[in-house]
C-alpha cells in the first residue's frame, strides 16, 4: 500500500524486518524442540538462538540488501535467509530447518502476521465503535427524516441512524474475532505435511510459543479456505465503512446539509471554487473500501491449489495481504475521526422533517382511520388523496407553499369530518411519537439505554 494510506503500526506488520524475524523464530525454537528431544546438541540450539537473534534484531537496509542479493543466486526466498543466517551463526548452522520444508516458515509466519493484523483491526474497529456511540447518545433525541429510496419516508433519529451503524460495526468485530481463530494456524509437518521427518512434537512445541494452533491436515500448505474467510471478512467491514460513509455523503449534499464533515482552518475544497466544501473523507472511505472488496476474489481463487501444493497462492498473497490490512486499518482510523468531529445540524433536520408540510405523517393517519372505524382501503384511499394534494401544492423551494398543508387538507376532507377527533389527529402527526422505542433500541444496540429526554433537553 503507498504510504499516503498507510499507519505505521499496520505496515510494520509487513515490513521484510518483522517477516524475517519470524522466520527466525520458528528456526530457533524448532531447534529447540529437536534439542529438548535430543534430536541436536543443546548447545547448538543455544548458539542459533543468541547469534540469530542478534542478527535478526540488527537487520537494516545493508542485511536485507546481501539477503535480496543472495536470492538472486538462488531464486528462493527462505534459502537465501536461510543462508545469510547461517553466515551470521557459524557453523551451528547445520542444525537450522532439519526436517522443516518452506512453506512451515512462510504459513506459519502468515498466521502470525494475519493474527496481529487483525488484532490491530480490532482495536480500530473498537474506536470507531466508541465515536459511533458518542454521537448516538448525543443525537439520541435530535429528530430527522428518514429516507426510503431517498425520499422523505417517516421521522428517526440521528442517534438511531448512528445506533445502526454501531451494531454493524459490533458484529463485524464478532467476524474478526472468528475470523482471526478461523487463520491462527500454523503448521511445522514438512513435506507434504506428514511428518515423515519431523517429530510432531516439534510442532506442538513451536505453535504455541507463536500464539497459533496445529492445522488439522496441512497437505504441506494451510488450506486457503480459511484465508478465504478472512478476506472476505474484511471485505465485509470495509462495505460497512463504506455504508456509513455513503450516509455522511448524502447527509452533506448542498440540497440536505443535516451534516457535513469538519472543515479545517485553510483547508481548500477545490482549486477552482472557493466555496466548496467537499465530503472528500466519505468519498476516501468509499474509494478504500472498494480496494479492500477487490481482495476476496483473489483470495477465493487461492482455494483450488494443485495436489498438495504449489505456489500460484504466494504472488496474490504478497499482494492483497498487506494491502488489504493496512487499507482497512486506515479507513477505520479515518472513519473514527470523521464520526468523532461531524458537524451536525440539528436546525437544519428539523426544517427538512417539516418540508413536505406534513405527509410525512401518513402512516399515522392511516393508522388512526382505522382505528376510528374506517376501512383500510378507504383509509389508504382518504389518506393518499390528500398527501397528493399537499405534495402537488409545495412550492418549489421549501418555506414557499402554494396549497394547504397536509394537516388543512385532511381536516377539510367531508369524509373525514366529524369523525377523527382532533386529539388523535394531534397525536398521529407528532413526531415524539417516533421517540417512544428508543430506550429499548439503544438496549439493543448498547446494552444501555443512553441519556434520558430531560437530561439531552
Amino acid at each position: 500500500m503507498i504510504p499516503r494510506y498507510s499507519r505505521p503500526e499496520m505496515e510494520k506488520i509487513w515490513s521484510p524486518e518483522a517477516r524475517f524475524g519470524i522466520w527466525f523464530e520458528i528456526e530457533a525454537l524448532a531447534a529447540e524442540a529437536m534439542a529438548a528431544l535430543g534430536q541436536i546438541p543443546s548447545e547448538a540450539a543455544a548458539i542459533i538462538r543468541e547469534k540469530g537473534s542478534k542478527a535478526t534484531a540488527a537487520i537494516g537496509p545493508a542485511e536485507l540488501a546481501r539477503i535480496a542479493a543472495i536470492e538472486v543466486e538462488t531464486r528462493h526466498d527462505v534459502i537465501a535467509f536461510l543462508t545469510w543466517l547461517g553466515e551470521a551463526i557459524g557453523p551451528e548452522s547445520r542444525f537450522l530447518h532439519l526436517g522443516l520444508t518452506s512453506s512451515d516458515v512462510l504459513d506459519t509466519t502468515f498466521a502470525v502476521q494475519l493474527a496481529r493484523a487483525a488484532d490491530l483491526l480490532r482495536a480500530d474497529i473498537e474506536s470507531l465503535r466508541a465515536a459511533l456511540k458518542t454521537r448516538a447518545f448525543e443525537h439520541k433525541y435530535t429528530l430527522t427524516i428518514g429516507r426510503s429510496h431517498g425520499i422523505h419516508a417517516e421521522p428517526t433519529t440521528f442517534g438511531l441512524k448512528l445506533a445502526g451503524h454501531y451494531a454493524e460495526f459490533s458484529r463485524n468485530l464478532d467476524r474478526l474475532a472468528a475470523a482471526r481463530a478461523e487463520i491462527a494456524v500454523g503448521a511445522i509437518s514438512g513435506a507434504v505435511g506428514t511428518y515423515a521427518h519431523l517429530d510432531p512434537r516439534i510442532e506442538a512445541y513451536v505453535l504455541p510459543a507463536l500464539g497459533l494452533g496445529p492445522e488439522t491436515i496441512s497437505t504441506q500448505v494451510i488450506p486457503r479456505d480459511r484465508h478465504a474467510v478472512f478476506f472476505s471478512m474484511l471485505a465485509v467491514t470495509a462495505s460497512g465503512i463504506e455504508r456509513l460513509a455513503t450516509e455522511i455523503r448524502h447527509l452533506q449534499r448542498s440540497e440536505i446539509r443535516e451534516a457535513e464533515e469538519f472543515f479545517h482552518p485553510g483547508q481548500k475544497g477545490s482549486s477552482a471554487m472557493p466555496h466548496k466544501r467537499n465530503p472528500v473523507l466519505s468519498e476516501n472511505l468509499t474509494g478504500l473500501a472498494r480496494l479492500v472488496r477487490a481482495s476476496v476474489i483473489p483470495a477465493l481463487e487461492n482455494v483450488a491449489l494443485w495436489h498438495e501444493r504449489d505456489i500460484s497462492h504466494s504472488s496474490v498473497e504478497r499482494v492483497i495481504a498487506p494491502d488489504a490490512t493496512i487499507a482497512l486499518d486506515f479507513a477505520l482510523t479515518r472513519a473514527a475521526g470523521l464520526i468523532a468531529r461531524l458537524t451536525v445540524y440539528p436546525e437544519r433536520m428539523r426544517a427538512n422533517l417539516e418540508s413536505l408540510r406534513g405527509v410525512i405523517h401518513s402512516g399515522e393517519v392511516l393508522l388512526a382511520l382505522t382505528r376510528a372505524g374506517f376501512l383500510r382501503e378507504d383509509a389508504y384511499r382518504i389518506v393518499q388523496r390528500n398527501a397528493m394534494a399537499t405534495w402537488e401544492a409545495l412550492g418549489e423551494a421549501p418555506g414557499t407553499p402554494r396549497g394547504k398543508s397536509f394537516r388543512e387538507n385532511l381536516e377539510a376532507d367531508p369524509e373525514i369530518a366529524g369523525r377523527l377527533p382532533k386529539a388523535a389527529l394531534d397525536a398521529a402527526m407528532d413526531p415524539a411519537l417516533h421517540l417512544s422505542a428508543l430506550d429499548q433500541l439503544f438496549i439493543r444496540a448498547f446494552g444501555e439505554p443512553g441519556p434520558a429526554l430531560a437530561e439531552a433537553a
